[in-house]
């Protein structure tokens, strides 16, 4: 750094500037100083250098139930992927994928990636109530913001009101007339179980945010006098297409109903697959709703409730960065919105 500094003609300073700090230089002063260094064969500080002067490695550690193979696969998710690697890129900080499996003896042990993983904080997604990996992450002493889960000793969160937003659709589909009405979820708890759920399942619930929706919708059938201890719920068991299918499947054989409320536009989509399939034309013959509002909702005519999942992401990540800086920890409660689309109608007449 020396060199650079005296064949660019500037201070050492400078040249720290110009690779940690850019923004204190100009354009023009930054583009000097990169050249020198080309020509003198210079790559810049020596990370592990950097890392053992301020204490940080520059990666910020993503915790998720599932494989890895969810987190791209699943719509909802890789939008919120996209928004935190966007903060990411801008702030020069990597992100690690730290899959934690609750089958997994590692994460149960508190070894594993969580103790592995180089990182200065965590965002913890969507993790289950009573999850092993939390209190290991915890345990580590490094700055955590919740995601879409439940908040062990009021942790920095980013979220929505889930129950006021599936309140609100259901009350969507309630006002159309529609009184047989099933409901589906992707999963209560991570046990690889699916198909119909009783209250015993519902009480069980670990999922914080199925959890909260299925109260939302609970509470909407309460208010249009609908009891909610005869309502049809199906769980998926996951978060795939496949297994969203069968439970369309199994909801669909388990009685007539003429309205389908799905806890993800993923399990709405598939449930609107296998009503044409059956000959079923949605909405005059069965109605579909969703939630996320993620691209193909569109595209199908899906109504749903809007979430900001890729601001979601941004805010999360740089609200973990502001407090990795310094900065305090809050609570961050994103705004929906209910989008209505060609997939809800009124209740047909001879039903």
């Amino acid at each position: 750094m020396h060199d650079v500094a005296r064949a660019a003609g500037v201070s050492q300073a400078a040249v720290s500037y110009a690779y940690n700090q850019p923004h204190k230089l100009s354009a023009a002063r930054r583009a000097h100083i990169f050249q020198v260094a080309a020509e003198l064969g210079y790559a810049g500080p020596n990370p592990a250098g950097r890392n053992l002067r301020t204490g940080q490695v520059g990666a910020l550690g993503l915790m998720i139930t599932d494989s890895l193979r969810y987190a791209f696969d699943d719509p909802a998710t890789s939008q919120l992927l996209k928004g935190i690697s966007e903060v990411g890129e801008l702030a020069e900080v990597a992100l690690t994928l730290l899959p934690c499996p609750l089958e997994s003896t590692r994460v149960a042990e508190g070894s594993g990636v969580l103790v592995r993983g180089a990182v200065d904080g965590f965002l913890a997604y969507a993790m289950p109530d009573g999850h092993p990996g939390m209190q290991t992450a915890m345990s580590r002493r490094l700055p955590i913001v919740v995601i879409d889960g439940p908040n062990p000793g009021g942790l920095p969160r980013v979220g929505i009101r889930d129950r006021q937003a599936a309140k609100e659709i259901a009350e969507h589909v309630l006002s159309l007339g529609h009184r047989r009405i099933g409901f589906l979820v992707d999963r209560l708890v991570p046990d690889g179980k699916g198909g119909p759920v009783d209250a015993a399942r519902i009480r069980a619930a670990r999922d914080h945010v199925m959890k909260e929706r299925l109260a939302g919708y609970a509470s909407a059938c309460r208010k249009h006098t609908v009891p909610w201890s005869s309502a049809v719920v199906v769980e998926a068991g996951g978060f795939d297409y496949e297994l969203s299918r069968t439970a369309v499947e199994t909801l669909l054989d388990a009685g007539p109903v003429t309205a389908v409320i799905a806890a993800s536009d993923l399990l709405a989509l598939a449930a609107i697959d296998v009503a044409q399939e059956r000959g079923l034309r949605v909405p005059q013959d069965l109605s579909v709703v969703g939630f996320d509002d993620i691209p193909a909702a569109r595209a199908a005519g899906l109504t749903t409730v809007r979430q900001p999942l890729v601001e979601k992401g941004r805010e999360a990540a740089q609200l973990l960065l502001d407090i990795i800086g310094g900065g305090a920890g809050r609570e961050i409660t994103l705004p929906t919105e209910l989008v209505v689309r060609e997939s809800s109608g009124p209740v047909p007449a001879d039903r």
